[in-house]
């Protein structure tokens, strides 16, 4: 009889694509919790939790995440209810419990071992929190809250058979006690579609066409914040545009009010802030803003690029940065903990001090005026994300091995 494995994730796969495609061409049967945004995996049942009430007007601040949460694992846990009146029960559950939809799942399919995914255990000091002085002053109330938001995944990690972390640096992010079951294993990214290309040509807005004769400096930003740097970047951009009369700088994202950083007073954008800032400084003909784009235009400019920026605070790690390092770009990092964990200084990228804006400026010249000076840096970029960050030889051979052992374990 097939094994079963029952995947949960709010938004379904997250990062679990490539893990729950290995398990059903394996031969386990799969099924799939998730939220309205859930995607249907080929010849899987999908289970969609609704909510049928909101969170309390006025509740306790510091309890605000955690009865979010409980809503979200209470509707979970109906939408598991189902799956198991339908016949389907797990022999192992795969889940992110970040948003709380596993935390009953001990409870309806008792003794089932569980594999959940470690993203980040929150932390008052040390983290993104209190990172950026320019932004943070901390308040008692504010590291209360930013620790009480642990209080639902601790529970959920109780229950965990292991805790698998993608970095050395968000495992280090959990406490003492959970660091006996965690594994550190990235889940792998295709870096087969992220691989340099011979000729790219890209295709701005404005319609002119990128083909290589000018350099390129990139930067990605799922949403433009000061969490991943971009206050830093714009501040940067002044002295790179007086130096490289014809450096293009293409910047991929969303621009919200919101993302990981929090919002801005009057819902202000970080693109309107920092434009309003140093938008006078710099040729605003030479900065391109292209919004979300397709994977395949992303790699093209990935490919074109002379330096791409990746700065964070300590948090997690983008795959983004995985896929430029595959793209055999020169990085120009934050030598923040994450950044570390793929880039060592001089070997295959370069780090610089997340607030010294006239070093990440004098790089970014240096790259636009002598970039044959960091080929081997491109180069080793590639090799050693094969060897951490690919789903092919790593995070899937890994992944399943892990999940084989764990099925097979006695009883």
């Amino acid at each position: 009889m097939k094994k079963k494995i029952l995947f949960i994730h709010n938004n379904f796969p997250g990062q679990f694509p490539h893990i729950a495609s290995a398990a059903q061409q394996a031969g386990y049967k799969i099924a799939v919790i998730g939220s309205a945004s859930a995607k249907e995996p080929l010849g899987a049942k999908v289970e969609r939790w609704k909510l049928t009430r909101g969170s309390t007007n006025g509740i306790f601040s510091p309890a605000t995440r955690a009865e979010a949460d409980l809503l979200r694992a209470d509707a979970a846990a109906a939408a598991a209810r189902r799956l198991k009146e339908d016949g389907f029960v797990p022999d192992l559950i795969i889940g992110h419990p970040g948003w709380g939809e596993t935390i009953y799942m001990s409870t309806i399919f008792p003794g089932v071992p569980q594999l959940l995914f470690g993203e980040l255990y929150y932390r008052a000091h040390g983290f993104d929190l209190g990172f950026d002085p320019e932004f943070d002053q901390i308040t008692v109330a504010q590291e209360q809250r930013v620790h009480a938001k642990n209080a639902t995944q601790a529970l959920a990690y109780t229950d965990a058979t292991t805790i698998i972390c993608p970095t050395p640096f968000q495992a280090s992010s959990f406490p003492q006690t959970l660091q006996p079951l965690i594994k550190i294993l990235h889940e792998g990214v295709d870096l087969t579609a992220a691989l340099k290309q011979e000729s790219p040509r890209l295709k701005l807005p404005n319609s002119q066409i990128l083909d290589g004769t000018q350099p390129v400096i990139t930067m990605i930003n799922r949403n433009f914040e000061r969490l991943r740097g971009f206050h830093i970047f714009m501040r940067a951009l002044p002295a790179l545009m007086r130096e490289c009369p014809d450096a293009q700088v293409l910047i991929i994202g969303k621009d919200g009010s919101g993302g990981y950083g929090g919002h801005l007073a009057g819902q202000q954008t970080w693109k309107e802030k920092m434009l309003a800032e140093v938008g006078n400084q710099i040729d605003q003909s030479r900065l391109h803003f292209l919004g979300r784009v397709t994977h395949a235009d992303m790699i093209a400019a990935l490919s074109l690029s002379t330096a791409h920026v990746y700065y964070t605070y300590p948090f997690v790690l983008s795959w983004s940065l995985v896929e430029a390092m595959a793209c055999e770009c020169l990085i120009l990092g934050s030598d923040t903990k994450p950044v570390r964990d793929a880039i060592t200084h001089n070997e295959n990228g370069l780090l610089f001090d997340f607030f010294d804006v006239d070093a990440l400026s004098q790089a970014m010249i240096a790259a636009c005026q002598a970039p044959d000076r960091y080929l081997a840096l491109r180069k080793n970029a590639r090799q050693s994300v094969l060897k951490v960050f690919d789903k092919e030889n790593v995070g899937v051979p890994g992944w399943m091995a892990l999940i084989s052992e764990i099925l097979n374990r006695p009883a």
